[in-house]
């Protein structure tokens, strides 16, 4: 199982919980396992495409992943909605 590590306010909308243990092979599995695990989280992250939102980043092991990037058991997500301001 690969760790997703949320931050605020995404955590929030799965439960409280910072990290949650997801199975898939990919980002874009390993995200949607996430949506049907914390439905309230469904459409913040992954578009109705399938893509990962333009305000979104998603790190693999500390590498910038995409939708087919390859995850591995023991690989740590880590989902981070951008910052912004005026």
């Amino acid at each position: 199982m690969a760790v997703v590590r949320l931050r605020a306010p995404l955590s929030e909308l799965a439960g409280g919980r910072r990290e949650v243990e997801l199975e898939g092979a990919t980002v874009a599995e390993v995200l949607r396992a996430l949506e049907r695990a914390h439905p309230d989280i469904t459409g913040w992250i992954i578009d109705e495409r399938g893509k990962i939102r333009e305000h979104v980043n998603v790190f693999v092991n500390r590498e910038s992943g995409q939708e087919d990037t390859t995850v591995a058991p023991g690989d740590r997500l880590h989902v981070i909605p951008a910052i912004s301001g005026g």
